[in-house]
């Protein structure tokens, strides 16, 4: 079976852009569909029928490959590798910043100082990221850099559609060394395709993975530049300003347009709201079970927790799987060109909570409920489980609902993404209906709690 039937069919398809990079008929390219996110099509008919765009594709319906499987190949006979179901295999973790990065980073800017001083070390020739184009209809893509100062063009998270089939066919193409970025599921594709690949197990030689909670399409842009009053045409995004009158976990929006201006909105200003429901979400996004990058050699995060989300500059926290970035990291923290000093994992755990419960326990429901539609959805580590919480059920059941509704709005052609008013309107009950589950939520939690601490007593 083709990518296109085995999972871009069943609407699973991420949009990484691996199917098509690798196809050895060239008959793939990477376009956007009716819900604003990548996918790959067909230009000419298939005829070799090799099956290798879908043995490189994370979200394979029949895959029988996982983060777990991955990950032992990789990291499991590294010495002193520990292991966590959480996050995979690692050797340490740690938290801090890049002071020359902090400013222009989403966090600590402690992944753009890695990029950099991997090229500038020579443990890599070039180093591939995400960027803004400067092109409004597609404001961000992969992109090759050979020196710092344009990596550091890359800094900053992006959450837009991008695919990585331009890139990785530069790479089989141009012999060099690459490190290569990435969300969990675009790191696994790369694993999948090393195997498969000879260039690419040899020419890409370090993986820097992201935490993700979720990818957004490119409407979900729009969504939010029509919420910030922008009403002109996008041309440029940032989306993790700092303000130094505002905790890091309010950073807000900046969007410019054609005429120079520029619009700022902040996080708890409608984005939470939009973000929080799953509005513009990918369908595959809802049967990830990867929250910390488990594929990749290191993986950089906010730092979510108590001691660190006030300060405005941004702080980050990673995961170190691969001896060589262990010891860069251990070398250049010695000469104070980062500050950094190690963490507990538990504690690193701890910063992705909501993630780790959106992946793990309430998937297995989402998984359920899949089943029970009878739909697809691709094999993962975590078992399908109606789960014994009816106001939780509930409160999952809501949020697909305003996932699916908010793509709908789209694919139907009834509705523009800048018609704020009636885009809530639509939403309006499951809105309402939501925060009042949130409500029963909070007070059950505090029931119990009182109840266990009387009972003790």
């Amino acid at each position: 079976m083709t990518v296109i039937t085995n999972t871009v069919k069943h609407d699973l398809c991420i949009g990484c852009g691996l199917c098509a990079a690798l196809c050895p008929q060239d008959i793939l390219a990477m376009e956007w569909n009716r819900y604003g996110e990548y996918n790959p099509v067909e230009v000419s008919p298939c005829t070799t029928e090799c099956g290798l765009c879908s043995k490189v594709c994370p979200f394979a319906a029949d895959s029988g490959e996982n983060e777990d499987t991955i990950g032992e190949r990789l990291y499991g006979a590294v010495p002193g590798i520990q292991h966590r179901p959480e996050t995979g295999y690692y050797l340490t973790s740690y938290v801090g910043y890049s002071e020359k990065h902090r400013p222009t980073s989403a966090s600590g800017g402690v992944a753009t100082w890695l990029l950099e001083t991997l090229l500038a070390e020579g443990v890599v020739d070039h180093v591939i990221c995400v960027a803004p184009t400067g092109d409004p209809g597609r404001l961000f893509s992969f992109r090759v850099f050979d020196t710092p100062e344009d990596v550091r063009t890359g800094a900053g998270s992006a959450y837009y559609p991008v695919e990585l089939s331009g890139v990785v066919r530069t790479v089989l193409e141009v012999p060099g060394r690459y490190a290569v970025t990435g969300l969990p599921c675009f790191i696994k594709a790369i694993r999948l395709a090393q195997q498969r690949n000879k260039k690419l197990r040899e020419r890409i030689v370090v993986t820097v993975g992201l935490t993700c909670g979720q990818l957004k399409s490119r409407h979900f842009t729009d969504y939010v530049a029509a919420l910030a009053g922008v009403q002109g045409r996008v041309m440029g995004v940032r989306y993790r300003g700092k303000s130094p009158d505002h905790p890091a976990s309010n950073y807000h929006y900046a969007f410019t347009t054609a005429d120079g201006g520029e619009h700022r909105i902040f996080w708890n200003k409608g984005i939470a709201e939009a973000w929080g429901n799953r509005w513009f979400t990918p369908k595959a996004c809802s049967y990830c079970d990867d929250v910390f990058a488990e594929c990749a050699d290191v993986t950089c995060m906010d730092a979510w927790l108590s001691d660190y989300y006030n300060n405005p500059s941004g702080t980050s926290l990673l995961i170190v799987r691969a001896s060589n970035i262990l010891n860069l990291i251990r070398q250049n923290n010695d000469l104070d060109q980062l500050s950094i000093a190690a963490i507990d994992i538990s504690r690193v755990i701890q910063s992705q909570n909501g993630v780790i419960k959106d992946k793990r326990r309430d998937l297995a429901y989402r998984l359920h409920l899949a089943a029970s539609m009878g739909g697809i959805a691709p094999k993962k580590r975590i078992q399908p489980n109606n789960g014994d919480n009816l106001i939780n059920r509930k409160k999952l059941r809501t949020i697909v609902g305003m996932q699916k509704q908010s793509r709908q709005f789209i694919r139907n052609n009834c509705y523009s993404v800048t018609d704020i008013r009636r885009i809530r309107r639509e939403m309006y009950w499951k809105i309402i209906l939501l925060r009042f589950i949130r409500l029963l939520d909070f007070s059950a939690s505090i029931y119990h709690y009182f109840l266990q601490r009387f009972l003790k007593d």
